[in-house]
């Protein structure tokens, strides 16, 4: 379908800040509007904008940056006793009321985006018709230990290089980025070079590093951040809209990591992509934009 999509921008105050997000398509039509949320945390929308394709069908999508990234007021001072989920989910509510979607809409949040839409759901807000969880892990404990598995295929000099830096404590070295670039190219975009998007988001968490590294760490197999211990495996069943599990056959979050979802979640389905890792989005784009919306279709009312 070849159609343009119209898109505003706006802030919305929150607390003393700022959150800035993106509406592409129409709010108030027959259709609820989905709300994006990116991964990270603090990676920022860029690398999720296809799916504002979903605003072809008539449905608004609204994109957004989480406090502390991207286009959102920047927070480089705070520490960990400020970056929590808790504060994500209180950001998601303010926006839902600042553009007066409360009556009904849906979420979709891709990785860390994930995560915090689990952590919100459980939380039974009021108006939320669905959940779509795209490439998330359910625990840290479980991503890194899937992490883990996934390196030891890597090349061993690869390998070497990784924990080389890593005991040295030289996690900002080249080499080190370097050796990253190798587990993300068959694990997190297997499109290389990595399309515009996928770049812009990690240009922006280079220059907004704060969020990332204090949550997670340097990278995504060496988690050191605050979110090492979290886990949503046991509140689960708190979770009461229809919900969709995606995830890539290469994903780095690998089915161990995504089961308890299936498991948890009354009546959840799991869509698996083959030809994808952690972008499906990005590198089964079509295909994925068919099965998120017509899941949307079916839960609108």
């Amino acid at each position: 379908m070849s159609l343009e999509i119209i898109s505003r921008e706006g802030r919305a105050a929150f607390r003393d800040y700022e959150t800035w997000y993106r509406i592409s398509g129409e709010l108030g039509g027959d259709k609820a509007p989905v709300v994006i949320l990116h991964g990270g945390p603090g990676v920022a929308h860029n690398y999720v904008d296809a799916y504002k394709l979903l605003a072809r069908d008539g449905r608004a999508v609204i994109h957004y940056d989480q406090l502390g990234c991207g286009n959102s007021t920047l927070l480089p001072e705070k520490g960990a006793d400020f970056w929590t989920p808790a504060l994500f989910i209180e950001e998601l509510e303010n926006l839902v009321d600042h553009l007066g979607i409360r009556a009904g809409f849906h979420v979709l949040g891709q990785s860390w985006g994930g995560m915090l839409g689990a952590e919100y759901a459980v939380t039974r807000p009021d108006g939320l018709k669905s959940l779509t969880i795209a490439n998330s892990p359910a625990s840290m404990k479980l991503w890194v230990e899937e992490a883990n598995r996934l390196r030891a295929d890597l090349p061993a000099d690869i390998q070497d290089t990784l924990t080389r830096h890593e005991q040295a404590g030289t996690t900002d070295d080249a080499e080190y980025h370097e050796a990253t670039m190798v587990f993300y190219e068959r694990h997190v975009c297997r499109i290389v070079p990595f399309p515009p998007e996928v770049a812009a988001s990690f240009a922006q968490v280079a220059r907004n590093p704060t969020v990332y590294n204090v949550m997670n760490g340097p990278n995504e197999f060496h988690v050191i951040g605050t979110l090492r211990s979290w886990s949503v495996i046991d509140r689960l069943s708190a979770v009461e809209v229809p919900t969709l599990i995606l995830s890539g056959r290469h994903d780095e979050a690998t089915p161990a990591t995504v089961q308890p979802y299936k498991d948890g979640i009354e009546g959840s389905r799991w869509e698996i992509f083959e030809h994808s890792s952690h972008m499906p989005h990005v590198e089964e784009q079509e295909k994925c934009m068919r099965v998120v919306g017509d899941f949307l279709n079916q839960h609108d009312r």
